[in-house]
């Protein structure tokens, strides 16, 4: 039976000569692919030669009988075994991707627009720690502020800190508990916002058919549903084999509103083609599914008790206004190892 980790050793090898070939380059979209892939499987090979080197010292230590050594160095191996495991676990397809990200207000009316907009706040502020880079695509007020909805597009300049690997786990239900700036008698209510992060898609990754799509053009409205723009520079794209719509509107010209139309099309085609892959393939568990869904309610934001709470990890913490700064390392790490023991599990 062949070892998986001599076998991406193997991988490793061929993906170095590969990439050391001119003609590969010329094929951009293959050489990143190519290279995404190699650094992937980078820290896996520095683990597996430091364990070698390791252990002929190990083995040295033994014949030399330097008792205090062999103690020292088999501690270090056993951290070391345990960290190639978690390195070995595999990932998700869509891990080293971008991100569109979408935030849209939802049961609680205007107090459910400001919490999109205080979790619009808290995920920029994140993206700016991890030195990512946030751009809106599209963005609908609310009556009072934040947002009735929202399109962010996320990306790191750093392929050895991708975004979607880090904020998938923050699609579902979030709900918040809080007096809203509306309520006179000082009774705490309840509102949500749905998110939704699709991994963005390159041209390469969804192959779209123009006889495919019906585009249609209308005039651009403001908060209240009154009219912001004077020709009919909206877009909505409908693709009619699978019946997904996005809408644009946010720009000033009917093509660059159909340009990031196609872009968050592109991104909802490639979230249904995983989804639809997960639902197929065992390797690729059905939790990536689960990830994108709105439907479920997977957070609670408590702002009398200071408390954040995720329903899927069980972590709860009393630091929410940190978190809603930003510092949200702490709660995605609790779903990122609670999804690897999950992963371990079926190994």
């Amino acid at each position: 039976m062949a070892d998986p980790i001599d076998d991406l050793l193997a991988e490793h090898a061929l993906l170095e000569e590969k990439l050391g070939d001119p003609s590969v380059h010329e094929d951009q979209g293959q050489a990143r692919e190519l290279g995404r892939r190699y650094a992937e499987l980078g820290p896996i090979v520095a683990a597996v030669n430091e364990r070698d080197a390791l252990r002929g010292d190990l083995a040295a230590a033994r014949e030399l009988e330097m008792a205090d050594e062999v103690t020292e160095i088999t501690q270090q191996l056993e951290v070391l075994d345990a960290r190639i495991v978690q390195l070995m676990i595999p990932k998700d397809p869509a891990d080293a991707k971008d991100v569109i990200l979408e935030v849209k207000g939802g049961e609680g009316g205007d107090e459910a627009a400001l919490f999109a907009g205080d979790l619009v706040r808290m995920y920029t502020r994140y993206a700016e720690r991890q030195g990512w880079k946030v751009e809106v695509v599209s963005q609908t007020e609310g009556e009072l502020g934040g947002f009735k909805d929202i399109q962010l597009a996320v990306k790191s300049r750093d392929p050895e800190n991708p975004v979607f690997g880090r904020l998938k786990f923050e699609g579902g239900v979030h709900r918040v508990q809080r007096v809203p700036v509306t309520e006179s008698q000082g009774r705490i209510h309840t509102s949500a916002a749905g998110v939704l992060v699709l991994p963005e898609a390159e041209e390469v990754d969804v192959e779209i058919n123009q006889n495919d799509l019906r585009i249609d053009v209308y005039r651009s409205s403001g908060p209240g549903g009154q009219s912001v723009n004077t020709t009919d520079s909206a877009v909505r794209i409908t693709h009619l084999p699978t019946g997904v719509t996005v809408s644009m509107q946010n720009e000033k010209s009917q093509l660059q509103n159909r340009e990031a139309g196609m872009r968050v099309l592109r991104a909802r085609l490639l979230a249904l083609a995983l989804e639809e892959q997960a639902a197929k393939d065992s390797a690729i568990r059905g939790g990536q599914i689960r990830t994108m869904d709105r439907s479920e309610k997977i957070r609670t934001y408590n702002w009398p008790d200071n408390r954040i709470a995720d329903h899927r990890s069980g972590y709860k913490a009393n630091n929410l206004m940190q978190v809603l700064d930003g510092d949200l390392d702490a709660v995605i790490q609790s779903m990122v190892d609670a999804d690897n023991a999950e992963k371990l599990k079926g190994e």
